[in-house]
């Protein structure tokens, strides 16, 4: 019952959630970066470089005659590709994501943290020793 309780506690504790919470949102952003690449930036992008369909760019690697039209068609025939629009896409969309974490994440928690060891800390409270000679010293006054 104690290992219970102890998971309990490491689960509430406000790291672990807030990285659940993080992942969660992480996730979705990254399938709305995923259609921004696919669907809106790459499409005019392959118009204006002669009507390329970057998630169809790819090299054969087998030697063969034929030529096939989309990656799919080159699989379903048994042929090795070197899936260079594809893995361009993907790298686009790391760059996308790791460009919006750090202007939206990072940075703010970069300007927090400046801002928090640039306020002074309170004075420590004196030791209790040095109150007590304090006390003694001022009854000695009124003396």
């Amino acid at each position: 019952m104690e290992m219970l309780q102890e998971f309990k506690k490491f689960i509430m504790r406000g790291n672990v959630v807030d990285l659940a919470v993080g992942v969660i949102i992480g996730a979705s952003f990254s399938k709305i970066v995923t259609s921004l690449v696919e669907d809106i930036i790459m499409p005019p992008l392959g118009l204006i470089l002669g009507k390329v369909d970057f998630s169809n760019f790819f090299i054969t690697l087998s030697t063969t005659d034929q030529t096939f039209p989309t990656i799919a068609a080159a699989k379903a025939a048994g042929v090795s590709t070197w899936n260079i629009g594809m893995f361009g896409n993907t790298l686009f969309q790391f760059l996308l994501v790791a460009f919006a974490i750090f202007f939206f994440v990072v940075k703010p928690l970069n300007k927090l943290k400046a801002k928090e060891e640039a306020t002074p800390a309170a004075p420590p409270a004196p030791a209790r020793s040095e109150v007590l000679l304090e006390e003694i010293r001022d009854l000695l006054k009124k003396k």
